[in-house]
């Protein structure tokens, strides 16, 4: 009886402790690190921000500075590949980053854009020379 308890008590514990530590390594503050993007670690990051087309552009704009966003978008050695209007729907950009940072990039945006913008996120990676190298092989034969 004793040990059966002992064993509830170990497992509870361990239990408690295991929660504790995920818990607490899922709310330290993203790595802030200067990484540059290459070959073997960039993404590409596709972001759709969509106004929030109730409310006139000059209150989104107070919102967006209030915020902060143009103060910490893109973050700091970040590339920013493109960056449009997309007319009635809001703004696309497209960033290259160290896989590493995608979660300060997406932190940035929960931060600072939400409320003027709703938001959705297309991690991509770059194909463009193998797409060619494979168009070129089909086309020379």
């Amino acid at each position: 009886m004793r040990s059966n308890r002992r064993m509830l008590t170990m497992a509870a514990l361990l239990t408690v402790a295991l929660a504790l530590t995920s818990t607490t390594m899922a709310q330290t503050s993203p790595p802030q690190g200067d990484a540059a993007p290459t070959a073997d670690n960039a993404v590409l990051l596709t972001i759709f921000f969509k106004h929030d087309q109730s409310r006139p552009l000059s209150e989104l704009n107070a919102q967006l500075d209030k915020q902060g966003f143009r103060k910490a978008f893109p973050p700091p050695g970040v590339e920013v590949v493109s960056w449009y209007v997309m007319m009635g729907i809001g703004q696309v950009v497209t960033l290259r980053l160290p896989a590493s940072r995608l979660r300060e990039v997406n932190r940035v945006v929960e931060d600072t854009a939400w409320g003027p913008y709703r938001t959705e996120f297309y991690p991509t990676y770059d194909y463009k020379a193998v797409g060619m190298a494979q168009h070129d092989k089909a086309t020379s034969n």
